[in-house]
């Protein structure tokens, strides 16, 4: 892979220089009216948003902080632009970067400016007025329908005046590269460009997982749909030596199997294609035996733990069962490298987190290279105490892992390739 790095655009030296950084800042957010904690919080503007906004998962500006830290400490003027949510091309109080801005600059330790617009008049008065090592954040990047458009014209006519802020380009973004949007794909055309520490750390990893990975390799996918994982079980089944299955998804490959499974979430379009796959498999595919079966979706349902022949009409699988969370650690023991997306079951209620939790946990006990894919397994293994050092990597990127697992090519890869 042909891309210049940051240590690149640092040897070339970028004091008094304008550097337009893309970041994945889009975090989740607590939105109450109450005690927000430590974080910062911003009064949101009129229209019915609530009062105070607290940002419930931070990995993801932790993430960008090695890249920022060095341009600001090479006295680089640090204009820093992302997305937040899916707000429809306008704007909409709810997903203001402002919160975010707050939090980047207590992890910073200096002041962050923020410029209300992306590339209105308080924009370009922010980016002006940077000094030497000071950071700036733009409002959120898909207030302006250029970012996401699929007309070429508008989307280069936003990237021109998204570029007119830099000098340089760094792409520390892996969360979106795998989209074709005018901050990850169009402005690197216009400025020279790097990729920052993050994107670069996340491509050497995920190329490991594709080259040669030592063996067995096992990968465990989790999540609530097959048709989201179906490419990635394709391209990984000829790969992989297991292939571990839970979550919602689990649930049509158990119907394909010819169990009944209750109320649980089911793809029925997807079971003949579960089936088939199964057969293809030649036993690598590994499915729950036992599950945890609730009266409703709901953290306080009654549940008890059901063998997958046994679910009764009424209820819903919400998590997998401790024989199968058992036969999965067994797997995952004898593994030398792991790559796993997508929880085991709904993590976020107490009751259904006992899969994920002792999944995450043998994943780690695993004397393997170790790769937790984004996404919602990133989010679990801060929601419920795990110690991240304990992996050897955690991507920033759900969508983006899995598609780069999938052997497509990445827009924002391609962008900085070029």
């Amino acid at each position: 892979m042909s891309i210049r790095n940051l240590d690149d655009l640092l040897a070339e030296g970028v004091s008094g220089r304008r550097v337009l950084v893309r970041a994945d800042l889009n975090v989740p957010l607590d939105k109450q009216t109450g005690d927000i904690g430590d974080h910062k919080s911003a009064s949101a503007p009129r229209g019915g948003t609530p009062d105070r906004v607290r940002i419930a998962d931070d990995g993801r500006i932790r993430a960008v902080l090695p890249t920022l830290g060095a341009l600001v400490s090479a006295g680089a003027k640090v204009v820093v632009c992302s997305h937040l949510g899916r707000p429809k091309g306008a704007p909409d109080p709810q997903f203001s970067l402002r919160p975010v801005a707050g939090r980047l600059g207590e992890l910073l330790g200096a002041p962050v400016h923020f410029a209300s617009d992306t590339v209105g008049d308080s924009a370009r008065s922010t980016v002006e007025a940077l000094a030497d090592g000071q950071v700036a954040v733009l409002e959120n990047l898909r207030f302006n329908a250029g970012e996401t458009s699929k007309d070429d014209a508008e989307r280069d006519a936003f990237a021109d005046q998204l570029a007119a802020f830099g000098e340089a380009y760094v792409d520390d973004a892996f969360g979106a590269v795998h989209r074709k949007h005018a901050s990850v794909y169009d402005v690197p055309a216009r400025l020279p460009h790097v990729a920052g520490r993050l994107v670069l750390r996340e491509v050497e990893v995920l190329s490991k997982l594709t080259s040669d990975p030592e063996r067995p390799y096992v990968v465990v996918l989790g999540g609530s749909k097959v048709s989201d994982k179906l490419a990635v079980i394709e391209a990984l089944l000829p790969k992989v030596d297991r292939l571990l299955i839970g979550g919602g998804m689990c649930f049509t490959f158990l119907k394909a199997q010819g169990h009944e499974v209750g109320s649980s979430l089911l793809e029925e379009e997807m079971v003949e294609t579960c089936g088939n796959l199964l057969e293809r498999s030649g036993g690598k595919i590994m499915l729950p035996v036992d599950v945890v079966a609730a009266d409703a979706f709901a953290p306080d349902a009654a549940h008890d733990t059901v063998p997958v022949g046994g679910i009764p009409s009424h209820r819903v699988g919400l998590d997998i069962g401790p024989e199968t969370v058992a036969g999965f650690a067994a797997a995952l023991s004898q593994a030398k490298t792991i790559f796993w997306n997508g929880p085991m079951g709904v993590f976020e209620m107490a009751a259904f987190a006992n899969g994920t939790r002792g999944v995450a946990e043998a994943i780690t006990k695993a004397d393997a290279f170790t790769v937790v894919g984004g996404g919602d397994s990133a989010a679990a293994v801060r929601a419920l105490g795990l110690d991240e050092s304990a992996f050897s990597h955690i991507s920033t990127g759900g969508g983006a892992s899995l598609e780069y697992l999938e052997g497509q090519t990445l827009p924002g890869i391609a962008a900085l390739e070029n």
